[in-house]
């Protein structure tokens, strides 16, 4: 016997063997139908005392067959024949197929059954036993009866040969029963000895003891095995010595674990507990002393016959031994270790049963095919399974797979190989599903983890599945990063690139043949993610609500001032959901901290975000992290297209070409402040531009984030400066409301009047404003700051006509009252300039439009103003004269022009009165009296909810607006001294006027002269003296260069532009009022756009003149293939 069966079990030894074959040629799914249905019938009852067990193979070796005298459960006693015959013509054949079917087994045989289908006629009124007709395969309703009256009959054989053997008389000679191998062995003995006796006798015995337990007579076999054993033991019958030893081994087993040993409940293995109590009973046919026949009432009871536990595994290794003895019983005795290590299963004896396994590997079955190897190694991977030896399982499993693809095969079985390596991947504690390790500490020996996974991606491969390769790849790359060395890392993703430029890797579940889902597997380690930010909108396109609107959203609040289930609700929603609004339409951002754990550049395509809630548009990115990198800032943006609740679930990218969806909630390491934010509806957008330059200043309690912009101007006190504002709306709603407001910041000043003004009413007259229209708006900027110069004045004015003269005032700006001296000393207290005074100031436009503002939602738009105010004049002395009348007087007010600049003053009803740079002069105004007392008084509504010191403010604002009326001074700047002198060096021709000349026309630097590629291009240079002294000699040199417009000007042109003679014009002495002319040529070679840089380089010694004289045009020459075509 060279082909073991791996799945028997020790309760098999109760079971008759029936074979059910087809005859000529039977559909193969047809064929297996009626195969189920008769395997359905696996145990017979009989007389409701005696029951049959039955086992069913559809292909069995005769030469198994050959052992079923050595144990009876191997012996077919059954078979089952099933064909198809159309026509009566085809019948003789098909009883002649069947008929040579039983002659295979012909020597085993108790009966057969020949089902046949598809005939009708008079044959199929026959009334045979051994023939069932049908009309087809559907009509057969009568199977499992028939099959049940097939066993019946096998049952009443058996019964016949169990009283056969059981009665013969002390005076018949015994048979020796013969395995295959000892037939040989036994030719010539002498039959007479008694030791050959006893050996028939006590292999007689023990197959007596066999047929026993097939009949269902469990105590009877027990007590034929025990007998069996010592008269065998006695003989030395070592090979039928292990055989009694295993018999009783079943039989106990049997008893003991009523439910099998086979791994899984079997519907025919009920409880045993019935038959056995047949075996009480006195039966025709028991054994006696002298041989055969004996009443089993009287034998050892029962329990004492029956192995305990512990004893039934000593008993299989005693019988394995005995096995072990005979190289043709190799079969056998792995058979043997099989049923030994599922016993030792369920009494959960793991190490002992490893120890029969590792026997079982060593077991020479002589030459195995290669199907038979897979079988043997799957098995044994099987059976370390049952015991918990999951990793030893998984690596005979392993080795199954690698057998399946041996160099000797002619077709390796990559499919067979893949299957089985996938199923060693739980003893490895390998899963692919990567969502298994993101949890604790790495499980398994990664080296041996990795080496499996490269066999899958291998023998993917080798199927024909790109797909499973690079998803198997993914998968290594992925959980066993940290696992690899920098040059595996490099050849892995190599491969991994390899493999997706023919079939790139997606987030699709990928479904086996066999029914396995291969989850996908997203590259959250590529890069790798601390932390996700929502970022809110600048604070120019941030919405606000309406305050009047604020509950409008709110839920019905509870009426409890404490709840404690609101509180919770309230606590996870405020974890998850951000306290700041995204608006539909624009574009939002979630910064992310990645790095790059990778030894080289690691490419990152298509980043974008994933979520969920609204329509989000997401506009992925593309990132190149350096090797290692520490943490790096990324920002993702997108645009919410609707409004409503938006949930950021994660990231997607597309990494060695492998397209991963990373969800943040499979990410725990990943830190966030809130993924959830509201989508407000749309609002439109507004864009400023000013009149007047951008600055940098910030005022203090701001930021620069809060201001869209900053405008910045220098005025002198009391100046006004008009600042013009264009609003624009960019964008894709309507502007339906406008409202400007102003904000004076962080100033120590008091300051007079209207600091900024304006008038909305022309603007707010466009309105709506539809996206891409414009409308501007002027502010008029006034500063009137205190003009005292930081001290009080003395106002003392007297009704009596008496002189009264103001006390002087200790300032470093007070200057002697007398004209201007010619010089004043440099670095005198008196020349310091006045400080500057800052005035900071914001101007706040809030707007809204659309369905934001249907929402209650509206926006703002900070402007910021910042001016530097100068002092202008100071009246740093205030007196009176005495006048002719009471209603009158002279003041008399000191004035100082701290400026660099001539000042005209003006007071009301007088003269002008001009100051010169830091002068001070003494000017005196008649002015009419008036009674203070007389201004108008706030109402009592006014002062009941006014403070005292707000009522001295107002008071005093109306007694200063009072006195500017009666005064009416106001100042104005000449351009005159410094500022005269500067305009003027700015504004006057130079003395020396040159001319450039190209082909004969004048050349400046806005002016564009065209050539063409080859020709000689004239040069001209022409130099005017108007003033009053000569000029010269002088040499100016030419220049040629390129500018990129980038910052970069070339000037190695020598292979571009060629001098007809020199580059170097000399100019001799030029008289005033003449002029002098140079003349030279050049030639370009090749297109463009070239520049002449004429310099000048004065040959004369000790040359005074300024530098500004000698500023001569840039020449711009725009060189062409073919000449400009005049009005073509």
């Amino acid at each position: 016997m060279s082909v073991p069966d791996y799945m028997q079990c020790a309760e098999d030894h109760q079971t008759v063997l029936v074979v059910v074959q087809p005859v000529g040629i039977v559909p193969e799914d047809q064929f297996f139908k009626i195969y189920k249905r008769i395997a359905s019938v696996s145990q017979v009852n009989i007389r409701d005392s005696q029951r049959i067990l039955i086992r069913y193979r559809h292909h069995y070796l005769p030469e198994n067959n050959e052992w079923g005298d050595f144990q009876t459960h191997r012996k077919v006693v059954g078979l089952i024949s099933i064909t198809t015959c159309a026509t009566s013509k085809e019948w003789p054949q098909t009883a002649e197929r069947f008929h040579g079917q039983k002659e295979v087994y012909s020597s085993t045989l108790y009966d057969s059954r020949l089902l046949v289908f598809g005939l009708s006629g008079e044959i199929t009124e026959q009334q045979r036993t051994d023939v069932a007709f049908y009309p087809s395969f559907e009509e057969c309703s009568d199977v499992e009866k028939r099959v049940e009256d097939f066993v019946e009959s096998i049952y009443i054989v058996l019964e016949s040969k169990r009283l056969d053997r059981a009665t013969d008389k002390s005076g018949d000679k015994i048979p020796l029963l013969c395995v295959p191998f000892e037939k040989k062995d036994f030719v010539g003995l002498d039959t007479d000895s008694r030791h050959y006796k006893k050996r028939c006798q006590g292999r007689m015995r023990k197959h007596v003891g066999d047929l026993c337990l097939q009949a269902g007579m469990l105590q009877d076999a027990l007590v034929h095995y025990h007998m069996a054993v010592e008269l065998l033991r006695g003989v030395n019958d070592f090979l039928w010595l292990g055989a009694a030893l295993e018999g009783l081994c079943s039989a106990s087993v049997i008893f003991h674990y009523p439910g099998g040993t086979a791994g899984k409940m079997m519907g025919r293995k009920q409880s045993i507990s019935q038959p056995l109590d047949a075996g009480k009973r006195h039966r025709a046919g028991a054994l006696t002393t002298n041989g055969i026949s004996a009443d089993t009432s009287t034998e050892i009871g029962r329990a004492k016959n029956c192995l305990s536990p512990e004893d039934i595994i000593e008993k299989y290794k005693e019988a394995i031994s005995y096995y072990g003895k005979y190289k043709n019983a190799g079969v056998i005795e792995l058979e043997a270790c099989v049923k030994a290590v599922r016993v030792l299963a369920i009494q959960k004896r793991a190490r002992e049963a490893s120890d029969f396994l590792q026997n079982a590997v060593y077991i020479n079955l002589g030459q195995l095919s290669e199907e038979e190897k897979i079988q043997r190694y799957s098995i044994l991977s099987e059976l370390y399974e049952l015991i918990g030896f999951h990793r030893k399982s998984a690596f005979f499993k392993r080795v199954a797979a690698m057998q399946c693809v041996a160099p000797t095969i002619p077709e390796p079985g990559w499919r067979a190989c893949y299957k089985l390596l996938l199923e060693t991947l739980p003893g490895y504690s390998l899963s692919l599903d990567p969502k298994d390790f993101s949890k604790g500490t790495h499980r398994g020996w990664a080296a041996v983890q990795m080496r499996l996974l490269h066999e899958l991606v291998y023998a993917s491969r080798r199927m024909g599945n790109p797909a499973l390769s690079v998803r198997h790849l993914s998968f290594l790359l992925q959980t066993m990063l940290d696992f690899l060395s920098d040059q595996e890392k490099k050849e892995v993703t190599q491969s991994l690139e390899n493999y997706t430029s023919k079939c790139p890797g997606g987030m699709e579940i990928i479904t086996l043949p066999d029914g396995l889902k291969l989850p996908p597997v997203p590259f959250t380690k590529l890069p790798i993610v601390r932390s996700v930010k929502l970022l809110n909108l600048p604070v120019s396109l941030r919405p606000h609500k309406v305050k009047g609107l604020l509950g409008q959203n709110i839920s019905n609040a509870s009426p409890f001032i404490y709840s404690p289930i609101i509180m919770h609700n309230r606590g996870e929603e405020r974890c998850k959901k951000i306290d700041f609004q995204w608006v539909q339409g624009d574009v939002c951002e979630v910064q992310l901290m990645v790095y790059n754990p990778m030894p080289y550049e690691l490419r990152v395509e298509n980043m974008g975000l994933l979520t969920s809630g609204v329509e989000f548009e997401s506009l992925p990115a593309a990132l190149s992290l350096p090797a290692e990198s520490g943490l790096y800032p990324v920002t993702l943006v997108g645009v919410p297209r609707t409004a409503g609740n938006i949930t950021v679930n994660g990231y997607h990218t597309s990494v060695f070409g492998v397209t991963s969806d990373c969800l943040l909630d499979g990410l725990p390491s990943v830190k966030t402040s809130g993924c959830l934010v509201e989508v407000i509806p749309a609002l439109p957008r507004l864009q400023l531009q000013t009149s007047l330059p951008r600055s940098a200043y910030t005022p203090h309690p701001m930021s620069k984030e809060e201001l869209s912009s900053s405008v910045s101007v220098q005025l002198f006190n009391g100046e006004t400066q008009q600042l013009t504002i264009t609003l624009e709306n960019i964008g894709s709603e309507d502007i339906e409301t406008l409202e400007l407001t102003s904000k004076i910041v962080s100033t120590k000043e008091k300051v007079f009047g209207e600091f900024l003004s304006w008038e909305l009413d022309e603007a707010l007259s466009h309105l709506p404003l539809k996206p891409g229209q414009s409308v501007t708006l002027t502010v008029n900027i006034k500063v009137k700051l205190d003009f005292s110069g930081q001290e009080n004045l003395l106002q003392d004015l007297n009704d009596d006509g008496i002189s009264v003269t103001g006390l002087p005032i200790s300032s470093p700006l007070r200057q002697v009252l007398k004209p201007r001296a010619e010089t004043k000393p440099v670095g005198s207290e008196s020349s310091k300039p006045p400080p500057c005074h800052t005035l900071e100031a914001v101007l706040n436009f809030k707007y809204s439009g659309g369905a934001g503002k249907v929402e209650g939602y509206y926006r703002e738009l900070s402007l910021g103003v910042h001016v530097d105010v100068e002092p202008s004049v100071f009246f740093t002395r205030v007196s009176t004269l005495p006048a002719t009348s009471t209603r009158h007087c002279h003041l008399l007010l000191d004035i100082f022009n701290p400026t660099e600049h001539e000042l005209t003053v003006r007071a009301k009803n007088n003269q002008d009165l001009v100051l010169h740079a830091s002068e001070c002069q003494r000017m005196a105004i008649q002015v009419d009296k008036f009674d203070f007392e007389s201004l108008p008084q706030p109402d009592q509504e006014s002062i009941r909810f006014s403070n005292p010191k707000q009522l001295e403010e107002e008071r005093q604002h109306a007694q200063g607006c009072q006195i500017n009326s009666k005064l009416g001074i106001c100042w104005k700047a000449s351009v005159e001294g410094v500022l005269n002198q500067l305009v003027l060096e700015h504004l006057q021709l130079a003395p020396l006027q040159w001319d450039v000349l190209v082909n004969k026309k004048p050349c400046d630097c806005d002016v564009i002269a065209d050539c063409k590629v080859g020709d000689a291009v004239s040069l001209e240079v022409k130099l005017t003296n108007r003033s009053k002294n000569s000029v010269g000699p002088l040499a100016l040199n030419v220049v040629p260069y390129q500018d990129y417009q980038n910052g970069v000007q070339n000037y190695d042109l020598e292979d571009g532009v060629t001098f007809i003679g020199s580059n170097t014009f000399y100019i001799d002495t030029v008289k005033p009022n003449e002029s002098t002319v140079c003349e030279g040529a050049l030639l370009f070679l090749y297109t463009g756009d070239f520049y002449l840089s004429i310099k000048f380089q004065d040959d004369s010694a000790g040359r005074e003149l300024p530098l500004a004289w000698f500023t001569l045009p840039s020449v711009h020459i725009r060189a062409l293939d073919t000449p400009p075509q005049a009005g073509a």
